[in-house]
C-alpha cells in the first residue's frame, strides 16, 4: 500500500512539474485565441490545447515591422459538441511577449 501511494505521489509531482514547464506565452496564445474566436462564436467558452501535439519554437523573424520571437503550433479543441475534431492552431508572439496573431483551421 505504501508503495502504491509513493508511486502515485511521484507521478503527481512529475505531472505538475511538466505542466510548470509550459511557457507563459502558450497560455497567452490560448487566451488570445479564445477571445478572437468568441467574437464569431459567443457561445464558445473553452479552448484546450493538446500539449502532446504542441510545438513551441523560438523564432528570429519579422511580420512587417513586428519582431516575432516565438511560434506556437499544435492541435486545439474548441468546445462545441461531443463530435469535436481538433483544429490546427498557430500563434505568433512578439519580442515583448505580446500575442500578434492566433489562427485556427479545421484539419
Amino acid at each position: 500500500m505504501r508503495l502504491a501511494i509513493a508511486v502515485l505521489a511521484t507521478s503527481l509531482v512529475a505531472s505538475s512539474s511538466a505542466l510548470a514547464q509550459v511557457p507563459a506565452e502558450v497560455e497567452a496564445c490560448r487566451l488570445s485565441g479564445l477571445a478572437a474566436i468568441k467574437e464569431r462564436s459567443p457561445s464558445l467558452d473553452q479552448i484546450t490545447l493538446d500539449m502532446e501535439s504542441l510545438a513551441v519554437s523560438k523564432a528570429n523573424t519579422n511580420v512587417g515591422d513586428t519582431p516575432i520571437k516565438m511560434v506556437v503550433m499544435g492541435d486545439a479543441y474548441l468546445q462545441r459538441d461531443k463530435t469535436d475534431k481538433p483544429n490546427r492552431f498557430v500563434c505568433l508572439v512578439s519580442d515583448k511577449g505580446k500575442v500578434v496573431l492566433t489562427f485556427f483551421t479545421e484539419q
